[in-house]
């Protein structure tokens, strides 16, 4: 007879606790899974997929006035949110299903509630206690807002997914991913968008070339973009918001979406009464086989606060199925991870950044180039591309490539491969490309900046 219910118990079904439960079970473990919301976790619901959607939504509008150019009498395209919406949520709804699936057919059982550990080995799900011999954190993160007065009368991007309907003006507060992809969202839909941000530029640890590259775009589009700049306090004036500035100008707006970043979702699962060691941003400290300072109590994805990507979470997620019930003992590797973030135009990264390079010691030769996209030759937009190669001049390897402009990030997945392999400059030089295209700009680069 068995001690515990379950080999495995995960809380939080994500990418990362939905990868590893079914690859463990997959491996002969009995496993258990609890979630208090609906299959897929941020990705899924309220995050990558329905995002990604919406990007696409928003480039026709783009598209259509780039067709004239091209010979196209394309008439005015009217917007509808409301359709938009409800297709997104039938997708999520299928997809949802699908999660459903895997985990079931992996022989996996569900459990659909809050769970709370009272031990190393016992949780609490709704009311029903199970045991388990290993137990996963998976419970991804959430939005937060600064503490300004009126910061109820902001949405997150939780909300922004579910608005009854599209706001003409919008206001967002940030500086990240969230932020810029939803400032060329609501542009391409047609809203009126103003984002502000305390810093001097946006997209804190990316490549500085890519950073005022995309400012510059997303003003071309005609985004107000407010740097050094904080919202002080929120009011209501009948239909309308106004946001006042730390520069005492007063925006009004239909919807303010606060985009200030995301922390770990820890509390109230009874981590730390077990003995289990938070960050000071709540997220659970683990070692590199993602085992927290309790043994047996591992955790992965966005409650680690590592690298908040769903793949990253997906390795980790097979690692740890790898290490505890495939006797193949794994760890993730974070070097080069790739990124995309999907602003107009977007973004594809891999590796160090200049600045990076250079403090961390390296002797770099830095190529780059920037250029028109063959399709705006006809279409007349003013857009262009910027691509960059950081490389260490002792050893020639490529240390980072960073782009933008359209199919950044389907190009810089090649790219990570590239990296990944600890390929040269030369190796890039002797690569033939393939012609037009953008992608062979980065084989073809030869004279350092």
């Amino acid at each position: 007879m068995t001690r515990y219910d379950f080999d495995l118990f995960t809380i939080g079904a994500g990418s990362g606790g939905v990868r590893a439960s079914r690859m463990a079970a997959a491996y002969g473990a009995r496993v258990g899974v609890a979630e208090v919301s609906r299959l897929g976790g941020t990705c899924v619901n309220l995050g990558c997929v329905p995002k990604k959607l919406m990007v696409y939504a928003s480039e026709f509008s783009a598209a259509a006035e780039d067709a004239r150019g091209f010979g196209w009498t394309v008439p005015q395209p009217t917007f509808d949110w409301a359709t938009l919406i409800a297709n997104k949520d039938r997708e999520i709804a299928r997809l949802n299903g699908i999660y459903r699936e895997l985990l079931e057919g992996a022989g996996v059982r569900i459990m659909e509630g809050r769970a709370r550990l009272r031990d190393r080995h016992t949780l609490e799900v709704d009311g029903k206690v199970v045991t388990a011999d290993r137990i996963l954190v998976s419970t991804g993160g959430h939005p937060f807002k600064s503490e300004i007065p009126g910061n109820e009368l902001s949405i997150t991007s939780d909300e922004i997914f579910h608005l009854d309907r599209q706001p003409e003006r919008v206001v967002i507060a940030g500086g990240g991913y969230i932020a810029v992809e939803f400032a060329g969202i609501l542009n391409g839909m047609g809203s009126q968008v103003t984002l502000v941000y305390r810093g001097p530029l946006f997209l804190r640890g990316f490549d500085d070339d890519v950073r005022s590259t995309l400012a510059n775009e997303l003003r071309k589009r005609g985004i107000d973009l407010r740097f050094e700049t904080l919202i002080d306090r929120l009011e209501r004036s009948g239909d309308e918001l106004l946001a006042t500035t730390n520069h005492g100008d007063v925006i009004k707006t239909d919807q303010v979406l606060s985009a200030m970043g995301r922390l770990p979702n820890t509390a109230g699962l009874g981590l730390e009464e077990v003995g289990v060691e938070l960050s000071d941003r709540g997220a659970v400290v683990v070692d590199e086989n993602l085992e927290s300072s309790v043994p047996g109590i591992y955790a992965l994805g966005d409650c680690i606060d590592r690298i908040a990507l769903t793949p990253v979470a997906l390795s980790e997620g097979m690692a740890l199925a790898e290490t505890l019930f495939h006797d193949n003992p794994s760890v993730v590797d974070y070097t080069n991870v790739p990124s995309a973030v999907f602003s107009q135009p977007p973004i594809g990264t891999v590796g160090l950044t200049e600045a990076d390079a250079r403090n961390q010691g390296f002797d770099v030769i830095i190529y780059r180039s920037t250029f028109k996209p063959m399709i705006h030759t006809l279409s007349g937009r003013d857009e262009r591309t910027m691509m960059k190669l950081v490389v260490d001049r002792p050893s020639d390897r490529v240390l980072g490539v960073h782009m933008v402009g359209p199919d950044a990030g389907e190009i810089i997945q090649g790219m990570a491969v590239a990296l990944k392999a600890g390929a040269t400059k030369a190796v890039f030089d002797a690569t033939i490309g393939i012609h037009p295209t953008a992608a062979e700009e980065f084989v073809t680069m030869r004279t350092p900046v």
